[in-house]
């Protein structure tokens, strides 16, 4: 049997399994695994598979050797280790760090408290009519701090409550009350830690960008730009169809104001002197009279 300071030989090899993993893909992953019951877990890890990215649950301690190992041959490995803690599995993977983030936010689902969780964020519940009939339970829900009455043979809330600040641990009596209202403060599933990619450190606040928003701003730069060039007149690709109708329409306005007859301003052309005839006649006939 091995002795009390020497490590297994499986052991070693799957740190060694682990470490060649890390350097095999440009991608390296921590992903928090906290919560997530273990059906999810196994659903989730055949889909990323799937996509040519594993993932592997293992000891923090395995992970740390790993990375440790992996770090002397590329040292921006390294701020990953400050990331290792509570629940972790650790993920090598091709691809952009910032679709891995959307990615792994389709896994997350909203879930019930329990008691003594800590808030991820104000959790705020709206006024309005519960489905509660008048009861004991407005006693229920006044002891455990949410506005409620009975109007019209209803119980409501009358405002607006942030029942448990951001960071505050949220008790057995609220999470109760929360889950018979249907308000499912937290959430279940895989988070992205930390991701490195190349010798690039991202944490996860970096790697949380709104993709609608930057659309829509990228959609509103490319018209203004379109404008602006049409208005400077220059030409582009894009400009040039534009630009050349523009010109037409300038052109041919000018061609009408001067009367210049061709074959696409013969037809405003008797137009106007159709309006103006009869401009005239109607004056003669006012006259007239």
């Amino acid at each position: 049997m091995p002795g009390r300071g020497s490590v297994r030989p499986e052991k070693v090899t799957h740190v060694e399994g682990l470490s060649r993993s890390i350097l095999e893909r440009p991608v390296t992953a921590l992903v928090g695994i906290r919560g997530v019951p273990a059906a999810a877990l196994q659903s989730m890890r055949r889909d990323l598979r799937h996509r040519q990215q594993r993932i592997v649950v293992a000891t923090n301690s395995s992970i740390r050797h790993a990375l440790e190992a992996a770090a002397k041959q590329r040292p921006s490995l390294a701020p990953l280790l400050d990331e290792v803690e509570d629940q972790t599995a650790l993920l090598a993977a091709d691809g952009n760090p910032f679709a891995l983030y959307q990615q792994f936010l389709k896994t997350r689902s909203p879930t019930p408290a329990r008691g003594g969780e800590v808030a991820p964020r104000d959790i705020v519940v709206p006024a309005g009519t519960t489905n509660f009939k008048p009861g004991p339970i407005v006693g229920e829900l006044q002891h455990a701090g949410f506005p409620a009455a009975i109007e019209k043979g209803k119980v409501v809330l009358k405002k607006d409550v942030t029942i448990v600040k951001a960071g505050g641990v949220i008790s057995r009596e609220v999470a109760t009350m929360l889950t018979r209202l249907e308000v499912f403060p937290l959430e279940v599933g895989l988070s992205l830690r930390a991701v490195v990619e190349g010798e690039t450190f991202y944490a996860p606040s970096v790697l949380a960008v709104d993709l609608d928003a930057q659309r829509a701003e990228l959609g509103q730069a490319a018209r203004r730009a379109l404008a602006l060039a049409l208005h400077v007149g220059y030409a582009t690709p894009e400009t040039v169809p534009l630009l050349l109708t523009k010109a037409h329409r300038s052109a041919l306005a000018v061609a009408v104001a001067a009367g210049y007859a061709t074959p696409e301003t013969i037809t405003p052309l008797f137009a106007q002197a159709v309006r103006e005839a009869a401009a005239v006649a109607k004056a003669a006939n006012f006259t007239g009279t």
